[in-house]
């Protein structure tokens, strides 16, 4: 085989294992779309079963997350790519990071969830609100997964402006829940539990912002994290 015809043979080969790395990702982004799915269900319908599983999966995740970051290890190291390339290298890395953390905020919704099924309902269980914020950071999950697989700059950017939703509901909630308390503080352990899932769910919407920031990295080579949102509007929206 000439050089010529090694060189191509190299390189396909190289593009073969980046399309396969960003392939993996996006079957963990998956599993991760599953565990928040299924810890939120279980939470709202009081599924005891499903909230074991939610809290005893995310072995799979983790797993995933090590395979992956192992695939990265070894293109840096035999193929030790440049611009793009390393861009994505780089950006990967960072999602499945922020992936696994999902998978944790999911694992916390299961493990409450089975919680808050042993305890007596004698309260309001702040299910309405817990669905419209669940609904909300389930739907940044998914399109910032959408925005990473098309690369897709203008939809990342409007999905992290989504964030401030998300936040107002969860602000919201958690006073609700402050009166609550104040109003009967026998119900504390509840309370606070309750408290607990809408956090972990907030913070899958900030860990899909952290994806949507990637996106624009990786597609731009622009670092926005810590970047006011009119900076940003000003440089990338047309």
């Amino acid at each position: 085989m000439d050089k010529l015809h090694l060189d191509q043979h190299i390189s396909q080969q190289f593009n073969m294992e980046l399309e396969d790395i960003r392939n993996k990702v996006l079957t963990m982004g998956g599993l991760v779309e599953q565990q928040v799915t299924n810890g939120l269900t279980a939470l709202l319908e009081a599924d005891n079963d499903l909230a074991t599983k939610v809290a005893e999966s995310d072995f799979e995740i983790n797993k995933l997350e090590v395979e992956i970051d192992e695939d990265c290890t070894q293109v840096l190291a035999r193929r030790q790519p440049a611009a793009s390339d390393l861009r994505l290298i780089v950006t990967v890395i960072k999602v499945i990071t922020d992936l696994e953390r999902i998978g944790d905020e999911a694992e916390k919704l299961g493990r409450f969830s089975r919680d808050l099924t042993d305890m007596a309902d004698d309260l309001p269980s702040y299910r309405k609100e817990l669905r419209h914020l669940g609904e909300l950071v389930k739907s940044m999950l998914h399109d910032s997964l959408d925005a990473f697989a098309r690369l897709d700059v203008d939809a990342a950017l409007a999905i992290a402006q989504r964030d401030e939703d998300v936040n107002t509901e969860y602000r919201t909630l958690e006073r609700l829940l402050g009166s609550h308390l104040v109003e009967d503080p026998r119900q504390v352990s509840k309370l606070f539990k309750i408290t607990w899932c809408a956090r972990a769910l907030e913070r899958v919407g900030d860990h899909s912002v952290n994806i949507c920031e990637y996106v624009v990295y990786l597609v731009k080579g622009r670092d926005i994290r810590h970047t006011s949102f009119d900076d940003i509007r000003s440089e990338f929206i047309k």
